[in-house]
């Protein structure tokens, strides 16, 4: 297997040890970008496509600043990383606020920002509703149990506290309708660090097909779906990195089989 060079060499890393004390994180710019940039080349099938970098990843603002720069937004699941984003400039509906046990006071802060709200249970709507306003879009987070296996990171789905099953999903869509909502979303996050496409691809293939279940019982149509995370980085010898075309033409075959 072919390994590209380190970004850093030994003289390097001896001045950065020689002016900043350690331990420490020093983190490719341009390793970073060129990524990025392979991403939205393999989804550019998609007008609409946007990554949303989670910031519990890597809280860094000038970390974010970069991936905001490459067009990416950001999923925030606590408040503190709603104000990062904030602080940076990002706002408005390239955040997704994913929470879990939410306040009312989180949910209004959220708000401010414009972010998309993401659902993990319809009883949190009884909490949207004491805002002032009802947010422009709303989504859902499925959990799809046991008709999925999550991985070591992610754990068993069976077992997560977070996320709606596919009876509750159904019947947030249709309180939203009733409440008066017009743009609806779905999301999952079933596996982290993933790099085997064909994971990844049932993933795609399971909102999919929830879409479309959903339009079919509800009328209601699903504006976005956001695949969630899983793509991972070789950490050791012998991984292979994930080929982002290949993810996203499987993704465009899917889409166009199931919801064209």
């Amino acid at each position: 297997m072919h390994h590209s060079p380190p970004p850093f060499d030994a003289q390097l890393i001896e001045r950065l040890v020689a002016d900043y004390p350690t331990p420490f994180y020093v983190y490719h710019e341009d390793g970073i970008r060129q990524r990025v940039r392979e991403l939205y080349k393999a989804f550019a099938w998609n007008p609409g496509f946007q990554q949303f970098f989670a910031i519990k990843a890597t809280p860094n603002p000038h970390v974010v600043s970069i991936l905001q720069e490459e067009g990416c937004g950001a999923d925030c699941s606590s408040v503190a990383e709603l104000v990062l984003c904030e602080k940076i400039g990002l706002s408005g509906e390239s955040v997704m606020f994913t929470s879990n046990n939410t306040t009312v006071s989180e949910f209004a802060i959220a708000a401010k920002v414009g972010a998309v709200i993401n659902l993990d249970s319809p009883q949190l709507l009884d909490k949207l509703q004491q805002l002032p306003t009802l947010p422009a879009v709303v989504s859902f987070r499925y959990n799809p149990g046991e008709e999925r296996s999550g991985n070591v990171i992610i754990g068993d789905p069976q077992e997560s506290k977070f996320g709606c099953n596919k009876e509750q999903i159904l019947e947030g869509y249709q309180r939203c309708k009733a409440l008066g909502f017009e743009r609806f979303g779905l999301h999952a996050m079933v596996v982290s660090n993933e790099l085997e496409i064909a994971s990844l691809l049932d993933t795609a293939e399971m909102l999919f097909e929830l879409a479309r279940l959903v339009q079919e019982k509800t009328g209601i149509p699903v504006e976005f779906i956001n695949l969630g995370g899983g793509i991972g980085v070789p950490y050791r010898p012998g991984e292979k990195e994930v080929n982002l075309q290949e993810f996203g033409a499987g993704v465009q075959k899917l889409y166009q089989s199931i919801l064209v």
